[in-house]
């Protein structure tokens, strides 16, 4: 999708979203941490890092404690007020000031930690972020409960060597597939998809809509 498109979208969908956001910085304010915002650093476009952009949602120092990078179901470091913007996706919003600044598009592969970047092979390393990252994306799609996957295998394994071993190389193939395939008319699939899955989280209509995405094998 055009940049213009982009930030014209997210300019108009932060005005809409300015009178929830108002209660949200004032109960973030009033509980956990007293923290409204959570800056992180991520791989962004041509592999170049940028500062991400969230409401908090974890402890402060979470990223060094537990499963680190990775978020587990049920995860001790979520604050209470946390879970239920996670759970909604709305903890993800303030990331629309990252397409307005240029970090970020609508659309794209997930921007990822420099830890978890280092799990996908050094092809996909390569190519991912040759588009810029986005807000949302197939692969976001595909993996909306990639922290059931993870707390589940985390009986069996390190939650890191399972990430690397099933989630990043499949991710990979998906993004692949995101570029060899991208248009606008896809980007607005994706989006109202995206929202489709907010309202029904079990559903699988990517599967239908979209018939030649790689295999999935677990």
């Amino acid at each position: 999708m055009p940049r213009i498109i982009d930030k014209l979208l997210a300019v108009l969908t932060l005005l809409v979203l300015l009178p929830l956001f108002v209660p949200i910085i004032i109960i973030l304010l009033l509980t956990g941490e007293h923290k409204v915002f959570y800056l992180q650093n991520r791989v962004g476009y041509k592999n170049k890092n940028f500062k991400i952009i969230k409401f908090a949602t974890m402890l402060a120092n979470s990223a060094n404690m537990g499963s680190g990078s990775l978020t587990l179901k049920n995860d001790p470091r979520v604050l209470p007020f946390g879970s239920f913007l996670r759970k909604s996706k709305i903890n993800e919003l303030p990331q629309i000031l990252n397409i307005i600044i240029g970090d970020l598009a609508i659309v794209g592969p997930r921007p990822q930690m420099q830890i978890d970047f280092e799990k996908y092979s050094e092809d996909v390393q390569q190519k991912i972020y040759n588009v810029r990252p986005g807000l949302t994306g197939i692969g976001s799609i595909v993996f909306r409960d990639e922290e059931s996957l993870i707390s589940e295998a985390s009986e069996r394994e390190n939650p890191h060597d399972f990430y690397k071993r099933v989630i990043a190389p499949y991710k990979g193939e998906l993004e692949m597939w995101y570029q060899l395939n991208r248009s606008v008319f896809l980007d607005c699939k994706l989006i109202f998809m995206t929202a489709w899955a907010i309202v029904y989280p079990e559903t699988r209509l990517y599967e239908k809509w979209f018939k030649d995405l790689p295999n999935r094998n677990f």
